[in-house]
Protein backbone atom coordinates (compact mmCIF):
# COMPACT_ATOMS: atom_id res chain seq x y z
CA UNK A 1 0.00 0.00 0.00
CA UNK A 2 1.70 3.22 -0.86
CA UNK A 3 1.29 6.66 -0.08
CA UNK A 4 -0.06 9.82 -1.76
CA UNK A 5 2.54 11.99 -2.46
CA UNK A 6 2.16 15.79 -1.70
CA UNK A 7 2.74 18.52 -2.97
CA UNK A 8 5.37 20.98 -1.64
CA UNK A 9 6.62 17.97 1.16
CA UNK A 10 9.64 16.61 1.53
CA UNK A 11 9.47 13.14 -0.37
CA UNK A 12 9.71 9.99 1.49
CA UNK A 13 12.36 6.79 0.62
CA UNK A 14 10.07 3.88 -1.36
CA UNK A 15 10.25 1.34 0.80
CA UNK A 16 6.37 0.83 1.51
CA UNK A 17 3.42 2.43 3.70
CA UNK A 18 5.12 4.09 6.99
CA UNK A 19 2.38 3.92 9.31
CA UNK A 20 1.54 5.07 12.71
CA UNK A 21 -0.21 2.95 15.08
CA UNK A 22 -1.06 2.79 18.64
CA UNK A 23 0.98 -0.45 19.95
CA UNK A 24 3.24 -1.22 16.55
CA UNK A 25 5.05 2.04 16.30
CA UNK A 26 5.87 3.62 12.77
CA UNK A 27 8.87 2.96 10.90
CA UNK A 28 10.88 6.18 8.94
CA UNK A 29 12.73 5.97 5.57
CA UNK A 30 15.41 4.12 6.69
CA UNK A 31 12.61 1.17 8.03
CA UNK A 32 13.53 1.09 11.41
CA UNK A 33 10.88 1.24 13.94
CA UNK A 34 10.55 4.36 16.53
CA UNK A 35 7.88 4.65 19.16
CA UNK A 36 4.83 5.05 18.76
CA UNK A 37 3.44 9.12 19.17
CA UNK A 38 1.32 7.66 21.79
CA UNK A 39 4.07 6.49 23.70
CA UNK A 40 4.57 8.49 26.58
CA UNK A 41 8.42 7.68 27.63
CA UNK A 42 8.84 8.64 24.02
CA UNK A 43 7.71 12.08 24.52
CA UNK A 44 9.58 12.50 27.87
CA UNK A 45 12.61 11.69 26.33
CA UNK A 46 12.52 14.13 23.47
CA UNK A 47 11.82 17.31 25.88
CA UNK A 48 14.80 19.06 25.72
CA UNK A 49 14.48 20.37 29.50
CA UNK A 50 13.69 16.88 31.47
CA UNK A 51 15.95 14.56 29.12
CA UNK A 52 15.73 11.08 30.62
CA UNK A 53 12.43 11.58 32.24
CA UNK A 54 9.36 9.22 31.59
CA UNK A 55 6.67 11.34 33.78
CA UNK A 56 3.56 12.03 32.05
CA UNK A 57 3.47 15.76 33.67
CA UNK A 58 7.33 16.74 32.24
CA UNK A 59 6.47 15.54 28.53
CA UNK A 60 2.98 17.56 28.99
CA UNK A 61 4.49 20.58 29.88
CA UNK A 62 7.44 20.41 27.27
CA UNK A 63 4.56 20.28 24.22
CA UNK A 64 2.79 22.69 25.68
CA UNK A 65 5.64 24.97 25.52
CA UNK A 66 6.66 23.47 22.53
CA UNK A 67 3.57 24.84 21.14
CA UNK A 68 3.51 28.18 22.13
CA UNK A 69 7.20 28.66 21.04
CA UNK A 70 6.55 27.57 17.62
CA UNK A 71 2.60 27.09 16.90
CA UNK A 72 2.73 24.61 13.66
CA UNK A 73 -0.56 26.93 11.72
CA UNK A 74 -1.65 30.25 12.32
CA UNK A 75 -4.92 29.37 9.90
CA UNK A 76 -7.18 28.74 12.68
CA UNK A 77 -7.40 29.06 16.43
CA UNK A 78 -4.83 27.30 18.20
CA UNK A 79 -3.49 26.34 21.89
CA UNK A 80 -3.07 30.41 23.12
CA UNK A 81 -1.93 29.46 26.82
CA UNK A 82 -1.84 26.21 29.33
CA UNK A 83 -4.88 27.81 31.31
CA UNK A 84 -7.09 27.90 28.14
CA UNK A 85 -7.44 23.61 28.88
CA UNK A 86 -8.91 24.95 31.82
CA UNK A 87 -12.61 25.27 31.38
CA UNK A 88 -14.51 27.99 33.44
CA UNK A 89 -17.72 29.05 33.87
CA UNK A 90 -16.52 32.66 33.23
CA UNK A 91 -15.53 31.92 29.85
CA UNK A 92 -15.48 33.96 26.61
CA UNK A 93 -17.50 32.53 23.72
CA UNK A 94 -16.01 30.17 21.79
CA UNK A 95 -14.70 31.30 18.31
CA UNK A 96 -16.87 30.44 15.51
CA UNK A 97 -14.22 27.28 14.71
CA UNK A 98 -14.31 26.16 18.25
CA UNK A 99 -16.90 24.29 20.35
CA UNK A 100 -17.28 23.18 24.06
CA UNK A 101 -18.77 19.63 24.12
CA UNK A 102 -19.49 17.80 27.38
CA UNK A 103 -16.71 20.57 29.21
CA UNK A 104 -14.02 19.97 26.65
CA UNK A 105 -12.96 22.60 24.63
CA UNK A 106 -12.98 21.34 20.54
CA UNK A 107 -11.58 23.64 17.90
CA UNK A 108 -10.97 23.37 14.49
CA UNK A 109 -7.49 22.19 13.72
CA UNK A 110 -5.51 23.06 10.20
CA UNK A 111 -3.71 19.55 8.96
CA UNK A 112 -1.20 19.45 5.91
CA UNK A 113 -0.51 23.05 6.17
CA UNK A 114 -4.04 24.06 6.26
CA UNK A 115 -4.77 22.45 3.51
CA UNK A 116 -6.98 20.08 5.32
CA UNK A 117 -8.86 20.59 8.62
CA UNK A 118 -11.04 18.89 11.32
CA UNK A 119 -12.18 19.44 14.50
CA UNK A 120 -11.18 17.65 18.22
CA UNK A 121 -10.60 18.47 21.36
CA UNK A 122 -7.34 20.52 22.27
CA UNK A 123 -6.13 17.74 24.89
CA UNK A 124 -5.25 16.11 21.83
CA UNK A 125 -1.06 17.40 21.42
CA UNK A 126 0.50 17.61 17.91
CA UNK A 127 3.12 15.17 17.77
CA UNK A 128 5.12 16.75 15.01
CA UNK A 129 5.98 19.01 17.33
CA UNK A 130 8.22 16.51 19.00
CA UNK A 131 9.55 14.22 16.50
CA UNK A 132 9.01 13.83 12.81
CA UNK A 133 5.59 12.47 11.90
CA UNK A 134 5.68 11.04 7.61
CA UNK A 135 4.20 13.52 5.70
CA UNK A 136 1.14 11.60 4.41
CA UNK A 137 0.39 11.37 8.15
CA UNK A 138 -1.11 13.96 11.16
CA UNK A 139 -0.60 12.43 14.34
CA UNK A 140 -2.30 13.43 17.84
CA UNK A 141 -1.90 12.11 21.22
CA UNK A 142 -3.18 12.40 24.64
CA UNK A 143 -0.66 10.99 26.55
CA UNK A 144 -2.62 11.42 29.80
CA UNK A 145 -5.04 8.95 28.52
CA UNK A 146 -2.76 7.14 26.09
CA UNK A 147 -5.27 7.57 23.19
CA UNK A 148 -4.40 9.15 19.86
CA UNK A 149 -6.23 10.20 16.78
CA UNK A 150 -4.13 9.93 13.12
CA UNK A 151 -5.29 11.22 9.66
CA UNK A 152 -3.39 9.48 6.76
CA UNK A 153 -3.35 9.73 2.76
CA UNK A 154 -3.32 6.59 0.99
CA UNK A 155 -2.84 6.04 -2.54
CA UNK A 156 -6.93 5.01 -3.44
CA UNK A 157 -7.43 1.25 -3.32
CA UNK A 158 -8.85 0.41 -6.59
CA UNK A 159 -9.60 -3.14 -6.06
CA UNK A 160 -11.58 -2.18 -2.77
CA UNK A 161 -15.30 -1.78 -2.95
CA UNK A 162 -16.62 0.89 -1.55
CA UNK A 163 -19.47 -0.67 0.59
CA UNK A 164 -16.62 -2.52 2.78
CA UNK A 165 -13.41 -0.35 2.48
CA UNK A 166 -13.51 0.53 6.09
CA UNK A 167 -13.65 -3.06 7.20
CA UNK A 168 -10.86 -4.00 4.93
CA UNK A 169 -8.78 -0.79 6.14
CA UNK A 170 -9.44 -1.92 9.86
CA UNK A 171 -9.05 -5.69 8.99
CA UNK A 172 -5.27 -4.68 7.40
CA UNK A 173 -4.24 -3.14 10.48
CA UNK A 174 -5.17 -5.58 12.75
CA UNK A 175 -2.87 -7.83 10.40
CA UNK A 176 -0.32 -5.11 10.22
CA UNK A 177 0.20 -5.44 13.97
CA UNK A 178 -0.25 -9.11 13.91
CA UNK A 179 -3.68 -9.32 15.88
CA UNK A 180 -5.91 -10.38 12.90
CA UNK A 181 -6.70 -13.70 15.30
CA UNK A 182 -7.73 -11.38 18.36
CA UNK A 183 -9.98 -8.72 16.01
CA UNK A 184 -13.80 -8.56 16.92
CA UNK A 185 -15.71 -6.51 14.90
CA UNK A 186 -18.48 -4.56 16.61
CA UNK A 187 -19.73 -2.38 14.16
CA UNK A 188 -19.60 -1.12 10.24
CA UNK A 189 -21.55 1.89 8.86
CA UNK A 190 -21.31 5.39 7.49
CA UNK A 191 -21.00 9.33 8.29
CA UNK A 192 -22.58 11.84 6.68
CA UNK A 193 -19.74 14.76 6.46
CA UNK A 194 -21.05 18.10 6.87
CA UNK A 195 -18.78 19.90 5.36
CA UNK A 196 -16.82 18.11 2.30
CA UNK A 197 -19.24 17.77 -0.72
CA UNK A 198 -19.24 16.04 -3.96
CA UNK A 199 -21.43 18.01 -6.59
CA UNK A 200 -24.66 18.57 -4.87
CA UNK A 201 -23.87 15.32 -2.28
CA UNK A 202 -22.20 15.55 1.19
CA UNK A 203 -19.68 13.25 1.01
CA UNK A 204 -20.20 9.85 3.16
CA UNK A 205 -17.42 8.19 5.20
CA UNK A 206 -17.08 4.41 5.76
CA UNK A 207 -16.47 3.35 9.28
CA UNK A 208 -15.86 0.19 11.03
CA UNK A 209 -14.93 -0.33 14.61
CA UNK A 210 -13.40 -3.33 16.55
CA UNK A 211 -11.66 -4.44 20.14
CA UNK A 212 -8.24 -6.53 19.12
CA UNK A 213 -5.06 -7.26 21.57
CA UNK A 214 -2.15 -5.32 20.89
CA UNK A 215 1.33 -4.84 22.28
CA UNK A 216 3.21 -1.98 22.51
CA UNK A 217 6.19 -1.27 20.45
CA UNK A 218 8.30 -4.20 20.27
CA UNK A 219 6.69 -5.94 23.16
CA UNK A 220 5.64 -9.27 23.64
CA UNK A 221 1.98 -11.15 23.18
CA UNK A 222 2.42 -11.30 27.21
CA UNK A 223 2.34 -7.66 27.33
CA UNK A 224 -0.55 -7.30 25.12
CA UNK A 225 -3.43 -4.26 26.10
CA UNK A 226 -7.08 -4.67 24.76
CA UNK A 227 -8.11 -1.67 22.21
CA UNK A 228 -10.78 -0.59 20.47
CA UNK A 229 -10.23 1.33 17.08
CA UNK A 230 -12.41 3.31 15.79
CA UNK A 231 -12.04 3.62 11.64
CA UNK A 232 -13.49 6.23 8.99
CA UNK A 233 -12.69 5.41 5.23
CA UNK A 234 -13.18 8.78 2.84
CA UNK A 235 -12.64 7.71 -0.32
CA UNK A 236 -11.78 10.71 -2.86
CA UNK A 237 -11.51 9.43 -6.12
CA UNK A 238 -11.22 12.23 -8.12
CA UNK A 239 -7.90 13.03 -6.15
CA UNK A 240 -7.57 9.47 -6.47
CA UNK A 241 -6.99 9.42 -2.70
CA UNK A 242 -8.16 7.09 0.29
CA UNK A 243 -8.17 9.53 3.58
CA UNK A 244 -8.34 7.13 6.55
CA UNK A 245 -9.18 8.40 10.22
CA UNK A 246 -8.37 5.78 13.18
CA UNK A 247 -8.74 6.66 16.73
CA UNK A 248 -7.49 3.67 19.47
CA UNK A 249 -9.06 4.08 23.01
CA UNK A 250 -7.15 1.84 25.08
CA UNK A 251 -9.76 -0.53 27.21
CA UNK A 252 -7.78 -2.61 29.42
CA UNK A 253 -4.01 -1.89 30.49
CA UNK A 254 -1.62 -4.93 31.12
CA UNK A 255 0.32 -4.38 33.88
CA UNK A 256 3.52 -5.51 31.67
CA UNK A 257 2.61 -2.78 28.81
CA UNK A 258 4.64 0.23 28.82
CA UNK A 259 1.75 1.94 28.51
CA UNK A 260 1.05 1.23 32.33
CA UNK A 261 4.26 3.90 32.77
CA UNK A 262 2.08 6.61 31.57
CA UNK A 263 -1.60 5.57 32.56
CA UNK A 264 -2.71 2.78 35.42
CA UNK A 265 -3.09 -0.72 34.68
CA UNK A 266 -6.07 -2.01 34.53
CA UNK A 267 -9.35 -0.83 33.06
CA UNK A 268 -8.60 2.78 31.29
CA UNK A 269 -11.11 5.73 33.28
CA UNK A 270 -13.93 6.06 32.08
CA UNK A 271 -14.28 9.47 29.91
CA UNK A 272 -17.57 10.50 31.46
CA UNK A 273 -15.47 10.29 34.95
CA UNK A 274 -12.47 12.04 33.73
CA UNK A 275 -14.22 15.08 32.58
CA UNK A 276 -13.00 13.90 29.00
CA UNK A 277 -15.43 13.91 25.56
CA UNK A 278 -15.96 9.82 24.82
CA UNK A 279 -13.56 8.36 22.08
CA UNK A 280 -16.84 7.48 20.15
CA UNK A 281 -17.96 11.25 19.89
CA UNK A 282 -14.48 12.25 19.12
CA UNK A 283 -14.13 9.83 16.15
CA UNK A 284 -17.95 11.09 15.35
CA UNK A 285 -16.60 14.57 15.35
CA UNK A 286 -13.72 14.57 13.43
CA UNK A 287 -14.63 12.60 10.86
CA UNK A 288 -18.21 14.84 10.38
CA UNK A 289 -16.25 17.89 10.42
CA UNK A 290 -13.37 16.35 8.05
CA UNK A 291 -12.86 19.12 4.66
CA UNK A 292 -10.54 20.08 2.41
CA UNK A 293 -9.72 23.57 1.46
CA UNK A 294 -7.13 23.40 -0.99
CA UNK A 295 -7.38 20.28 -3.58
CA UNK A 296 -3.98 21.16 -4.88
CA UNK A 297 -2.80 19.18 -1.63
CA UNK A 298 -3.56 16.44 -4.58
CA UNK A 299 -1.11 16.55 -6.95
CA UNK A 300 -3.72 19.26 -8.23
CA UNK A 301 -6.31 16.93 -8.99
CA UNK A 302 -10.04 18.87 -8.15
Amino acid sequence: MLFVTLLGMNQLNSGGLCRVRWAAGFAGPSGAASVHAAEQPALANRSATAAGEEESAAAAREIDARRLRHPPYKALPSIAKPTDFLLLSCSPPPSPTERRMSGERCVGRPLFGGAVSSTFPVRFQDVSNIRQVPDHQEVFVDPARDESLIFELLDLKGEVEDGGSALWFLRDIANEQEAGDSLVVEHSGTIELGGLRFGDAPAVAGTAVGQLAISKGRQSREAQNIVRLYLANIRLKNAATDVVITVYEPLLINPLSESARAVAAGPAVPAEQAGCLPMSEIFKLAVMNFNVHDWNLFNGST
